[in-house]
């Protein structure tokens, strides 16, 4: 169980804070919940989750030591490169939902490495390739910098030296 003030991933929303722990009442069944509040918070929204759900999951931030290991895995390529544009949708948004940060920072290496490679043939990554890339940086690069206590842009600014090897 968690605790009020606790920072927790939850889903496609990312980093939520529990703000509160209170029992709701729905459809005549009083339970226990959980009250969110993403971190990245510009619509303002609050989300109630019930404290024994088996459905949708909560997962805790992940340790400095997990948080380096995973840093340290942008010095090797990440997952297969697939050319049909649907098929690596569907493989990579798996992944990404997988909630896995290992995985997840598979796919971001390989769409960063897919990204430099294009921009090098002045070409662009095709838009849901984009797309993914984003948000596989959004659920990462947050999570690394408070688990290694430091700034998104200084995550940021270290994988892309990892990727391209510069020390």
């Amino acid at each position: 169980m968690y605790n009020i003030g606790d920072l927790v991933i939850y889903s496609a929303h990312g980093i939520c804070k529990i703000n509160d722990i209170c029992e709701k009442t729905v459809s005549g069944i009083t339970r226990s919940y959980y009250v969110l509040n993403p971190m990245d918070n510009k619509h303002h929204l609050t989300i109630s989750i019930p404290v024994n759900n088996d459905k949708v999951a909560i997962l805790d931030l992940i340790q400095k030591e997990e948080a380096q290991e995973i840093l340290e895995s942008f010095n090797y390529p990440g997952v297969e490169w697939y050319d049909k544009a649907t098929l690596s949708l569907t493989i990579f948004s798996d992944i990404l939902s997988t909630g896995d940060r290992k995985e997840i920072a598979k796919v971001f290496n390989t769409l960063m490495r897919k990204k430099i490679e294009v921009e090098l043939h002045e070409k662009k990554l095709n838009e849901q390739d984009c797309k993914l890339l984003i948000s596989s940086q959004n659920i990462l690069f947050k999570e690394l910098a408070i688990s290694l206590n430091c700034s998104y842009e200084d995550i940021n600014e270290m994988i892309i030296r990892l990727i391209k090897g510069i020390n």
